[in-house]
C-alpha cells in the first residue's frame, strides 16, 4: 500500500514524461496513447478489485490474467512504438518497472492469502472462494482517497492529455502519416 503503489504511481508518471520528451503525438500517435489506456485499465480492475473486495480465488485469478494480458499489451505496445519513435534505454527501464510492478504486488497478495492461492489449485485446507463480497475491513477512507486523487493526477490524466494531443497533432487521426 505504501511501497508497490507509489512506486507504480511514479513509473507511470516518468513513463508519461518520457513519451512527452520523444514527441509521441507526431512519431506514432493517439493509436500508442490508447494502448497506454488500455494497459492503465489491465492495471486499474485487479487494482480496484484489491483495493474494495475481499481477496478470494476469484480476486487472485483475475490479478493473475490481468497481469497476463498487460504483459501481451505491453509487448504490443513495444512493438508498435519502436516502428515509429526511439525508446530510449530510460524508458526500457521504466517500462521494466511498470512490467514488474504488476507482478510484485500479486505475490503480496497472494502471500497475505495464500490459502486462497492454494485453492485454485485444490490444494491447501481451504475451499475456493468465487465471490464478489466487499472487504469486511474497508481501507482507511483517508488512504483510498489519497490513492484515487493520485491515480487521476499521475495516471490518468497524463495518458489522458497525451491522447489528445496525439489527436490534436494528427487532426482526428489516429496514426500519423510517418507511422504508416
Amino acid at each position: 500500500m505504501y511501497f508497490i503503489l507509489p512506486l507504480w504511481l511514479l513509473a507511470g508518471f516518468a513513463d508519461w514524461i518520457c513519451h512527452r520528451a520523444s514527441h509521441i503525438e507526431t512519431a506514432t500517435g493517439a493509436k500508442e496513447s490508447l494502448i497506454h489506456l488500455l494497459m492503465f485499465a489491465e492495471v486499474g480492475i485487479p487494482l480496484l478489485a484489491g483495493i474494495f473486495l475481499e481477496i478470494n480465488a476469484l480476486i487472485i485469478s483475475v490479478m493473475i490474467a490481468a497481469f497476463f494480458v498487460h504483459e501481451a499489451t505491453a509487448l504490443w505496445d513495444v512493438s508498435y512504438a519502436t516502428t515509429a519513435r526511439e525508446v530510449t534505454p530510460i524508458e526500457q527501464h521504466v517500462h521494466s518497472f511498470l512490467e514488474m510492478i504488476p507482478l510484485m504486488a500479486i505475490v503480496c497478495v497472494v502471500s497475505l492469502h495464500w490459502q486462497q492461492f492454494l485453492a485454485l489449485f485444490g490444494l491447501g485446507s481451504q475451499a475456493p472462494r468465487f465471490d464478489l463480497t466487499w472487504k469486511a475491513q474497508p481501507l482507511p477512507i483517508g488512504y483510498v482517497a489519497a490513492l484515487m486523487t493520485m491515480i487521476v493526477i499521475f495516471e490518468f490524466l497524463p495518458y489522458l492529455e497525451e491522447l489528445v494531443r496525439g489527436l490534436v497533432a494528427n487532426r482526428g487521426k489516429l496514426v500519423p502519416p510517418k507511422a504508416k
